[in-house]
């Protein structure tokens, strides 16, 4: 096994043989090394742990044990026997699934549908049929067949992904960053699927970089940086501060206190921002939103948000959030009451109207509401920007590329350039772009930012968490709805919490007892 930082003892040998085995695994793209002589050993029945930043090869490490890329150099064996598979079909062949980060299913189809594509005969129908049965009795696995995977939640879906993986009953399963898109409750349930699936004898291997998630449910733990292996060993023999300081490089103490907050090795309370909170620049007057069947999801909600103030939404998920941000932006109408932005109000205005008036939405999932994967940064940077680089040739291409640039720099952007397709880009990058885009307008009023650190690595959520700051210290309000709610205490003045589509309270989270008043709002008493 690889070396471990100082203090950190090998994890023990494995009794038998192994199920999987890494041996100095390269890859290279060209000229960039993604994975330099990389070695890590799984057990079966254990929960292997990966960690590092996005970039640090955590997939690419993925991918080559499910046969989607070869490793340049090395060698992989599993269970004694060299392990070299030439595509994900050989890999599952030889008992090797993988759960990905974004979902496979077919959203037009349903979930029987969906499991039971490739099952051309009646047999094969039962069989699978039997396989979801026994994922069911075995692991807790909850999936309705009847139902339609476009209409589902991110966690529900993941639950089929996840039956669709155990369909073979493979010996290894690869899990990359699965807790990236969940809520707390779905959080719980994959992480009770993972624990059961290592006790019925299967290996996991768990990318993720939350510590808490390690914890509660990993034997041990391997740290990519930079494709390199930064450390590795027992997680019950290793200290939360020395795991984080593989991965970002530099101590816990040298850590802001937002990321220390999400990482869970701390538990801080808003420091004082020092910033004097001035005129509204936000109000939601009586908001009322119901969905096509009538359903109310967001019930009479009044806000005032100034600027220079951070106020946090908490809330355990699908008690309205998502459609409050929703209507604040303007992607979802409105049924009753009003939403202000400054002195204007902008409840009937489109999206791009809201924009211009000063209005900068980072929404919560960035791939299908924030960015267009197949454009390049530059298109993605600067769609709403166009009559500025307009001439009588048309496009000004190569200004568009210089402002491009000039954001990436500020935003610290990390691509070949600002042509590059933005779907080749880590999330944490992604996001970096959406946040230039959003917070480099000249107008900037107030800023809606929902779930913004989520699946975003270490160093990406300390930008993001440093960008919704200086907006705030630059005079524009800052909404932060996120499930997150250490990174809430830590990063906001105020916290709201919704519930069952209202606004159930406020908690200054200065107060002794706001942890308290948070927890009790968000099950529905007062507070």
């Amino acid at each position: 096994m690889s070396d471990l930082a100082p203090g950190h003892p090998p994890a023990p040998a494995p009794r038998g043989p192994l199920a999987l085995e890494l041996r100095g695994v390269s890859r290279e793209f060209g000229a960039v090394t993604a994975l330099r002589d990389v070695s890590l050993r799984v057990s079966p029945g254990t929960v292997h742990a990966v960690l590092g930043e996005n970039g640090a090869g955590k997939s690419t490490l993925c991918n080559i044990v499910y046969g989607a890329l070869p490793p340049t150099r090395g060698e992989m064996v599993r269970f004694g026997q060299s392990y070299a598979p030439g595509s994900p079909a050989h890999a599952l062949a030889g008992g090797v699934a993988m759960v990905h980060q974004h979902f496979s299913l077919l959203p037009n189809l349903s979930v029987r549908d969906n499991l039971l594509l490739g099952a051309w005969t009646q047999s094969a129908r039962r069989r699978t049929l039997r396989a979801v049965d026994r994922a069911r009795d075995s692991f807790g696995v909850e999936v309705d067949l009847d139902a339609h995977v476009g209409a589902m939640s991110l966690g529900a879906r993941q639950q089929v992904e996840i039956v669709k993986a155990l369909l073979r009953e493979p010996e290894l399963v690869l899990f990359d960053e699965p807790t990236a898109v969940l809520s707390a409750t779905e959080i719980d349930r994959f992480l009770a699927i993972s624990t059961a699936l290592a006790r019925a004898g299967t290996a996991v291997v768990l990318v993720t970089h939350k510590l808490a998630e390690v914890r509660a449910v990993s034997d041990e733990f391997t740290v990519l940086r930079h494709g390199s292996v930064a450390g590795s060993g027992r997680v019950a023999e290793a200290s939360s501060d020395d795991i984080i300081d593989m991965i970002m490089g530099r101590q816990v103490a040298e850590l802001d206190g937002v990321l220390a907050a999400t990482l869970g090795v701390a538990d801080p309370t808003a420091a004082s921002t020092g910033r004097t909170p001035g005129p509204v620049v936000l109000t939601v007057d009586g908001l009322t939103v119901r969905d096509e069947a009538g359903a109310v999801r967001v019930d009479d909600v009044d806000l005032e948000l100034r600027a220079g103030e951070i106020v946090g939404v908490a809330g355990v998920e699908g008690n309205g959030q998502s459609e409050l941000v929703a209507a604040i932006s303007g992607s979802l109408p409105v049924t009753a009451g009003r939403v202000v932005l400054g002195d204007r109000e902008i409840t009937d205005l489109e999206p791009g109207d809201r924009n211009a008036l000063g209005l900068a939405v980072i929404p919560e999932d960035r791939h299908h509401e924030a960015i267009i994967g197949d454009l390049g940064i530059t298109e993605n940077l600067l769609l709403d920007r166009l009559d500025e680089f307009r001439s009588p040739r048309g496009l000004d291409r190569k200004a568009m590329d210089r402002e491009a640039a000039r954001l990436m720099q500020e935003y610290d952007v990390r691509a070949a350039g600002p042509r590059a397709r933005l779907s080749t880009l880590s999330g944490g990058n992604q996001q970096k772009v959406v946040l230039a885009r959003e917070l480099s307008r000249d107008s900037l009023q107030c800023v809606v930012a929902a779930e913004p650190t989520r699946g975003l690595d270490l160093g990406a959520v300390d930008a993001v968490v440093t960008r919704l700051r200086e907006a705030a210290d630059g005079g524009a309000g800052v909404l932060v709805v996120s499930s997150e709610l250490p990174e809430l205490f830590a990063l906001c003045d105020r916290i709201l919490v919704a519930y069952r589509g209202s606004i159930h309270g406020q908690v200054h989270v200065a107060d002794p007892d706001a942890h308290d008043a948070v927890a009790r709002l968000m099950m529905g008493e007062p507070a």
